[in-house]
């Protein structure tokens, strides 16, 4: 079966704890909701950070959310000059037969301008919709 990747990214207002777990797990609870993911279907997932943020590792967002049984990573990334501030980026491995151009990449609040293209995907239907 192959493996496809999924991404995503979301920011917060502060360097805050709460507020990246919260905004982590509604970041993922998009992705896997609007893809029809299921946790025994992914593969792997690995976050970043923008290096303005360091309160929390947003992986923990995903083993509160359950996730017990799927490697996690977090990273910080380089600070590249006029970079989106308080950003973080998820790209989840999937175990799944969709096609590449079916899987929906989840951008929200202000780091929609990252992937402007992507700002009104529609849920893929499940087969037999």
């Amino acid at each position: 079966m192959p493996i496809r990747g999924v991404r995503g990214a979301t920011t917060v207002a502060h360097n805050e704890a709460e507020e990246i777990l919260e905004a982590t797990s509604a970041l993922l609870r998009e992705l896997v909701s609007r893809n029809g993911i299921a946790p025994e279907e992914i593969a792997s997932v690995f976050f970043t950070l923008t290096d303005d943020l360091d309160a929390e590792f947003p992986a923990k967002a995903a083993r509160l959310m359950g996730w017990r049984h799927v490697p996690l990573m977090d990273a910080r990334e380089i600070p590249v000059p006029g970079s989106l501030p308080r950003c973080i980026r998820v790209l989840l491995h999937w175990n799944t037969e969709i096609p590449q151009q079916e899987i929906l990449h989840i951008y929200q609040r202000d780091a929609r301008v990252l992937r402007p293209d992507l700002d009104a995907a529609p849920a893929r239907e499940e087969e037999g919709s």
